[in-house]
């Protein structure tokens, strides 16, 4: 918890039901322990999503279609969203959850690799003006790099769970061994994205923390 747990819990206290069916995926991502994005993460999405109001939406980090389900009762009606997810187990969960909600037709669920997606995307020469990102921590980086080459001027790049519970501005010697790759690699990712002259970044300590980005002008053509 990197915010005061009264706080947090005020402000679920004020969030309302999406319906039905979100609840329904919402208790059983909760009961299975498979992670889902947090009210206060929802909310922010929807706001970003009002205010920028996309035609193109990238996700990368599906899990059972719960985010992109939430984005997608909130866009624009002619916006379509890319969403992509490599865990075997959760593809099948997350086509039936966006099934249920019924956005088959503006949600397209990619399965597999994230970096070979991208690649791909990269090479059709796709552009997105949304892009939210949470897949796997120590690939943010990564990812961020094929991103630029799929955005322009005005795209917004939100990427979840940057502080780690908190542990981001521990020691490394104080994180768990097997916990150390990932808290480099997200240091190494926040400084990046502060630091890019690509970008105008904000990281913000909302839910498990966000980094928040726009895409600058490209001087170089």
């Amino acid at each position: 918890m990197i915010v005061n747990e009264r706080i947090v819990s005020y402000i679920h206290s004020l969030e309302k039901s999406n319906g039905s069916v979100y609840d329904e995926i919402e208790k059983m991502a909760h009961e299975t322990d498979v992670p889902i994005i947090r009210k206060e993460m929802e909310s922010f999405l929807r706001v970003m999503i009002g205010i920028r109001n996309p035609k193109n939406i990238l996700e990368i980090g599906a899990a059972i279609g719960y985010s992109a389900i939430i984005m997608a009762d909130c866009m624009p009606q002619n916006c379509h969203i890319t969403t992509i997810e490599n865990y075997d187990k959760r593809i099948p969960i997350a086509k039936e959850n966006i099934k249920k909600a019924g956005f088959e037709e503006k949600i397209t669920l990619l399965e597999g690799d994230a970096t070979e997606y991208l690649d791909l995307l990269v090479s059709q020469q796709k552009y997105f003006e949304f892009v939210f990102i949470d897949a796997a921590k120590s690939q943010y980086l990564s990812y961020m790099e094929r991103i630029l080459k799929m955005t322009k001027e005005g795209a917004v790049i939100i990427a979840d769970n940057v502080l780690q519970e908190g542990e981001l501005i521990e020691s490394r010697f104080a994180v768990d061994r097997r916990n150390r790759t990932i808290h480099s690699r997200m240091r190494e990712y926040l400084y990046t994205v502060k630091n890019m002259k690509e970008l105008e970044t904000t990281i913000v300590p909302i839910g498990d923390g966000i980094s928040m980005s726009v895409r600058k002008e490209n001087k170089n053509g």
